[in-house]
């Protein structure tokens, strides 16, 4: 196997430098896609939600708190708090 170059070391680093903020914007763009989207896609939308809210550490018994409500606007919410929280 080949040895990285520094600079594909640098884009890897910076990648997980800034998973964080990743997620959240992730987060952020799903819930753009939730509020537009109807039946399997909707559901597809919460999966891929509460798979980046895992990574951003919200535990799991507010993840399905969220999904049980099915509120776009709480979820919105969320995201916004968390995003002034980082």
């Amino acid at each position: 196997m080949t040895e990285r170059s520094k600079y594909q070391n640098r884009v890897i680093k910076n990648y997980y430098d800034n998973r964080e903020e990743i997620a959240l914007q992730r987060c952020q763009e799903i819930v753009t896609e939730l509020y537009l989207a109807e039946g399997k896609k909707r559901q597809r939308q919460w999966d891929l939600l509460a798979t980046h809210l895992e990574k951003l550490d919200v535990p799991q018994k507010t993840i399905d708190h969220l999904r049980s409500q099915d509120n776009v606007e709480t979820v919105a919410n969320f995201v916004t708090s968390l995003s002034k929280g980082r």
